[in-house]
């Protein structure tokens, strides 16, 4: 029998090692990049039934859309109705959004609350169990909210796939960094409410919030994950 070298010793373990090593795992694919990351400032506005359109504008009335938003078949409707407070005090031409929902609500910014009395929670859209409600009035006729009046959560929509570029999941909480003139800001909690495929990613603040952080001449935005784990808010 032919004895092995060192010099054949070696070429069959570097063999046996190069073997190895292309059965060891593929490196991660990285993720796509998502869109272009959009703030934008979401005024006061109401969402309504259809049955509380119908008592507010008449039987059979349907709202028009004046302005598609951001967000795929979502639109600031014509109709405008007033708000007004347990101090009587009113907010008028409060802009509808549509389509219509299945809960009415109506989204207001903290000086909004202070002009009408009223004491709002902040909270994800949708989550109006337990809020304060309001008087709306539209040109028909007018109806007592009984709950529904709220301040809503800074938030960020993402689809699928730019959840998985941010390493986040629907619920969990986010920062939003924001440089303009003379302002340098991060805003903590910034709830990620995850959506389809036809989700734009867009970062929703109130006018409050907006105004604080000169918004509208930032010059740089950025979304950063947070080291917390989920966000203890209820996400609808």
């Amino acid at each position: 029998m032919a004895t092995l070298t060192r010099q054949d010793v070696e070429r069959v373990v570097r063999s046996i090692l190069s073997q190895g090593s292309s059965c060891s795992a593929a490196p991660a694919v990285a993720q796509p990049e998502p869109s272009p990351l959009v703030v934008n400032i979401s005024a006061r506005h109401v969402h309504l039934t259809e049955e509380h359109v119908e008592i507010l504008f008449g039987k059979g009335h349907q709202l028009t859309p004046m302005k598609w938003l951001y967000q795929k078949g979502y639109y600031a409707a014509e109709e405008t109705v007033a708000i007004v407070g347990p101090r009587r005090r009113m907010l008028p031409e409060v802009r509808i959004l549509g389509p219509c929902r299945g809960d009415s609500q109506v989204e207001l910014a903290f000086t909004d609350s202070i002009s009408l009395g009223l004491d709002i929670p902040v909270r994800i859209s949708g989550d109006v169990q337990g809020t304060p409600g309001c008087l709306i009035v539209g040109p028909k006729g007018s109806l007592e909210l009984k709950q529904g009046v709220i301040r809503a959560m800074r938030h960020v929509h993402m689809n699928a796939g730019e959840m998985a570029y941010y390493g986040v999941q629907s619920g969990e909480a986010m920062q939003l960094r924001v440089e303009s003139p003379g302002c340098q800001t991060i805003l903590e909690n910034v709830v990620v409410r995850g959506g389809d495929d036809n989700i734009k990613l867009e970062v929703h603040l109130d006018t409050d919030e907006g105004n604080a952080i000169n918004l509208t001449n930032a010059t740089k935005v950025e979304l950063l994950k947070t080291a917390s784990a989920a966000c203890k808010c209820k996400s609808h």
